[in-house]
């Protein structure tokens, strides 16, 4: 076998801007989107093709498993086009996972609210989940268009980041949503007939001869509306550390497609990280710096690897000291599996 060196490596791919800018084959292109459809295919017919609660330890196994394919795609990255590629994507990898721990949050919220049975909940989040990787490629696709053919836009979006970073930050998880207020919520059962009753993991189902939307599809389409929400503050954050959409789209799939699993890690521990949201804000004010810098006048390109590290202190300090202190207070009056319990206690008496 042929050795190839270090610098070699590295080296690979061109570098335009100080971003890795290379040209992608048609095929490459089949492959990654081929690869993730049959990973969800696997994953919906043969691990879980019967309804069934998740348990923590299925999901600690799934979560691994999801993750590790993601850093491996990095992997395969540095050795095809280089180390800029590669740091490149392990920035946007890391910044995708982070911004989506509160996008899984969101998603116990709204299980919550509409006493989703935990049974059901993962082919509703299987089909949010295959809907999200369209929204995501739709939204990859105008945001670099826009970056390319308007270099004024990144002011606009290092503008928004820092919006939405202060936002973030000082968003209060005790305030209460209604749900049934949202606006996707009410076109859906002005539009399409709805029963309030649910019909196993069912999407539709008949009712007096006529095809209705069950509970779920509602659901569905809200978690649908969510991820637009995240995805406009996500994608501009990816493309202050990558312009390659290759890159981009890649970082975004593999981050968001063991949302599943991580949801049922960590559905019923949102108390346990308070200052996530501030660790988060911090991140996104941090990109949107960098958006900033990155055009005329001020052209300060900074190293990928910085941006790397910055995110993964940031990230790692805000989740130890949230367990730290959510480790003196005592966990609280009820740990994670005692409320799961509770929660799918009342979701099931609520649904009879």
């Amino acid at each position: 076998m042929q050795y190839i060196p270090t610098t070699a490596l590295l080296a690979k791919g061109e570098v335009d801007g100080e971003f890795a800018n290379f040209d992608v084959p048609t095929w490459a292109w089949f492959a990654l989107i081929g690869a993730l459809v049959i990973m969800l295919i696997v994953d919906l017919l043969l691990v879980h093709r019967t309804a069934h609660v998740i348990s923590i330890r299925e999901a600690s196994i799934e979560s691994a498993i999801w993750i590790s394919l993601g850093l491996l795609f990095g992997v395969v990255l540095v050795f095809w086009q280089g180390g800029q590629a590669g740091s490149e994507y392990y920035a946007g990898f890391l910044i995708e996972k982070s911004l989506s721990v509160d996008n899984v949050f969101v998603w116990a919220v709204i299980f919550s609210f509409f006493s989703v049975p935990r049974e059901y909940q993962f082919r509703v989040l299987f089909w949010g989940i295959f809907g999200a990787l369209v929204l995501r490629a739709v939204f990859i696709a105008a945001g670099v268009s826009l970056i390319e053919r308007f270099e004024w836009i990144l002011y606009i979006f290092g503008a928004f980041l820092l919006y939405t970073a202060v936002k973030i930050a000082r968003h209060d998880e005790s305030k209460q949503v209604d749900y049934n207020n949202n606006i996707a919520m009410r076109l859906v059962r002005r539009l399409v007939p709805t029963t309030d009753e649910y019909d196993g993991q069912k999407l539709f189902t008949r009712r007096n001869g006529l095809r209705v939307a069950t509970p779920l599809f509602a659901v569905l389409i809200l978690i649908e509306a969510t991820d637009v929400v995240f995805a406009v503050d996500s994608v501009p954050a990816i493309l202050a550390v990558s312009r390659e959409p290759f890159i981009v789209f890649a970082a975004n799939a593999f981050a968001i497609l063991g949302l599943r699993s991580l949801y049922f890690l960590l559905g019923g521990m949102q108390g346990k990280f308070r200052y996530l949201n501030v660790g988060l804000g911090v991140i996104l004010a941090f990109v949107g710096i960098k958006m900033l810098l990155i055009g005329k006048p001020f052209e300060v390109h900074m190293p990928t690897f910085v941006s790397l590290s910055v995110i993964a202190i940031v990230l790692t300090v805000a989740i130890v000291a949230s367990l730290r202190a959510d480790r003196r207070e005592g966990g609280g009056s009820m740990d994670s599996a005692d409320e799961t319990a509770a929660a799918d206690a009342t979701a099931t008496h609520r649904t009879r």
